[in-house]
């Protein structure tokens, strides 16, 4: 048994039992019996990577404790406490740090990047800040659910330096959500001491800009962290609003094993390591013989006995056998599409107004749903889309948002976590930019990381020739096309618009959803005036003909269009794309092992396009039935111009009969 020396920690026992001070002390050991067994196979190279979270337990431990276990937690590398505490059994965690099929992300993700609804925790990813906006969506789900639960997500000093943090707090403070934003202030961020992260003397300082009541709290003292966090989270319970605690801790070894301590001061290491939090806590309840010997020699056997039990079952686990269509089947949750036939009554619609109506009557059919985005409320958006939502369906539905695309697209993330769909709508599709982050990299890979569906479809208006400029014109669908994961549609008609919404916003996949700006007022069609959907994936001839292939999509179907009337000798067959992904590649590669010639024209500019890629998936499927090459019409390789003379120039339109004709004499 080790010595027992006085506590370095001046604990208050406060009003906890002995029965509770042992499950504190308990439930810190474990992770650290853990973590010391972990660094002996990580040495022998049965796991790969390891993030230490030891002399940092306290915190993880103190606020898992302090919560309910319906309530959800958002943890960092190093908060194996977390994990633990909530009693995942040991056997899936060693199988995930070992990349076996039992762990949770099926050989996909490493360490703690992972979630499980089974124990309401939601890992983070590697570029940390988003989970504090996904935290917020958990939070608003908890607050229109009803269920008086507070959600709690941790960063670092680090990350809180990510604009997701300040966007994160921003909207919990306006929104009032119940969420405590943990920040454990360990010293450095890898190997970036503190005072080279931010300029302030306390991190908690920075609630005061947020209007956010904030704490700092001695994170190696687990009773002051279990009580405090305890006390807090019954408050937000009866009055939801958000808290930001600073925990002071340190990092004792490095940021992951492989980096090392060697930029740390030793006499900064010897000090933190004399403030252990298992260590001092020992020492206290020994003093006060709450805990004895015997009681810790069956806590450690316990312990010990578990892990090795785990490690040996999960050790015979055969490893991943590799199976593509596993893989690729995993990508996307699958979605049971389900037929609402149109019915006959119809009326003319705006391209506009037959979005504002699909948008309506999914508010209808999904009575959870909730559309975000700035100016949406009461002003009824840029684009008058949402007028007389907020009177039809209340402000807790569609809700203003401060102009923080990556925060709010991260709350939709976390809706969806807690089993809502929402819309976001990009005020403009350039503005996706700004929320880049978490649309690739967390709604996209979620499903395929961790089986946990992103339930959003975020509205993108876009497109040009509305003289709007660089920065309100682009069509930039080729970003997501490019990403697994991700859905794409772009109707180009009002009928279109309103039955693929319906289908966007039923489908459990993320998805962008493409609304061209010039198409808004300008396309009038007879739209059914009741609820009906379109599938997925499924192109539409426009034209049929017999000698060229027109495949396009969005504002190019009616460029296309006016050719062919202004042309009526050119028999084509006139693809409107309608989804880029799903793509409909038999009716492309139908059309053109008919018609011989493929011209296809995009709105985009033409390095990295979707014409690119189609270009080249027809001259692997149809090289010998093709009699000319296939052609590629887009805009300029320029930014789009704002000036009408300029824009005119840089738009694939002027460009596309005079290609179309040479493409028929080749």
């Amino acid at each position: 048994m080790p010595k027992i020396t006085k506590s370095n920690i001046d604990y208050n026992k406060r009003n906890l039992n002995d029965q509770t001070l042992l499950k504190l002390y308990y439930n810190m050991l474990k992770p650290r019996l853990i973590e010391e067994k972990m660094l002996i196979l990580l040495r022998q190279g049965k796991i790969s990577k390891w993030f230490s979270g030891i002399g940092q337990e306290a915190i993880s431990v103190g606020v898992t404790m302090a919560l309910k276990s319906s309530e959800y937690i958002l943890p960092m590398h190093r908060n194996l406490g977390v994990f633990t505490t909530r009693q995942i059994p040991l056997k899936r965690l060693f199988c995930q740090w070992q990349g076996k099929l039992s762990g949770f992300t099926k050989g996909r993700d490493r360490s703690f990047h992972f979630g499980t609804q089974e124990y309401n925790i939601v890992g983070m990813i590697s570029h940390l800040g988003p989970q504090m906006g996904v935290s917020d969506g958990i939070a608003l789900g908890n607050l229109l659910h009803k269920n008086g639960n507070v959600t709690a997500v941790f960063t670092g000093e680090g990350g809180s330096s990510e604009g997701d943090f300040h966007e994160a707090l921003n909207v919990a403070s306006v929104w009032k959500l119940p969420v405590i934003f943990c920040i454990e202030n360990n010293g450095y961020g890898l190997s970036t001491p503190t005072e080279e992260q931010y300029n302030c003397k306390h991190l908690a300082d920075r609630g005061k800009g947020y209007g956010i009541e904030s704490f700092i709290l001695d994170g190696n003292d687990i009773i002051e962290t279990y009580t405090k966090v305890k006390k807090l989270a019954e408050s937000i319970r009866k009055h939801p609003r958000p808290i930001l605690i600073e925990f002071k801790t340190f990092r004792r070894r490095g940021h992951e094993e492989a980096s090392g301590t060697k930029y740390v001061p030793k006499e900064l290491i010897e000090e933190w390591e004399a403030k252990d939090p298992i260590e001092n806590f020992r020492s206290f309840l020994f003093s006060k013989k709450i805990l004895n010997p015997e009681i810790e020699e069956t806590y450690s056997s316990e312990i010990k006995s578990e892990i090795e039990k785990a490690l040996a079952s999960a050790s015979i686990e055969p490893d991943i056998i590799a199976n593509a269509d596993t893989e690729l089947n995993d990508v996307y949750k699958f979605f049971n599409y389900k037929e609402y036939l149109p019915n006959k009554l119809t009326k003319e619609l705006r391209f506009v107004d037959a979005i504002s109506e699909g948008l309506k009557q999914s508010m209808e059919k999904h009575k959870d749903l909730v559309i975000m985005g700035q100016d949406i409320a009461e002003y009824g958006g840029v684009f008058k889309i949402t007028e007389g939502f907020v009177e039809a369906f209340g402000k807790e539905r569609v809700r203003n948002t401060p102009i923080c695309e990556s925060a709010i697209v991260e709350t939709a993330m976390g809706l969806s976590i807690s089993g809502i769909k929402s819309v976001v709508e990009m005020q403009f599709a350039d503005f996706a930019t700004s929320g880049f982050n978490p649309i690739v990299n967390y709604l996209a890979k979620s499903h395929y990381r961790w089986g946990q569906q992103a339930d959003v479809v975020i509205r993108m208006p876009c497109g040009g020739g509305v003289a709007a400029g660089p920065f309100h014109s682009q069509t930039n669908e080729a970003w997501f096309t490019k990403t697994p994961g991700l859905k794409v549609v772009y109707p180009a008609f009002p009928y279109d618009a309103k039955g693929l919404l319906a289908t966007a916003i039923n489908d459990p996949n993320p998805v962008l959803f493409f609304e061209h700006k010039a198409l808004y007022r300008s396309i009038r069609q007879e739209v059914p005036t009741d609820y009906f959907t379109l599938p997925f994936g499924q192109a539409a001839f426009l034209k049929e003909g017999e000698s060229v292939t027109i495949i396009t999509y969005g504002a190019g179907v009616h460029w296309a269009l006016e050719t062919l009337e202004n042309n009526p000798s050119i028999s084509a067959d006139l693809i409107d794309l309608r989804t880029l992904q799903p793509l409909d590649k038999e009716s492309i590669i139908n059309s053109v092992q008919k018609t011989g010639r493929a011209i296809i024209l995009q709105e985009d500019s033409l390095f990295g396009g979707i014409a690119s890629d189609i270009s080249a998936q027809l001259m692997e499927s149809c090289f010998e039935y093709l009699d000319a090459p296939v052609k590629r019409v887009a805009s300029m390789e320029t930014p789009i111009p704002f000036i009408g003379q300029l824009e005119n120039q840089y738009l694939a339109k002027g460009k596309f009969e005079e290609v179309l004709k040479e493409l028929l004499i080749y």
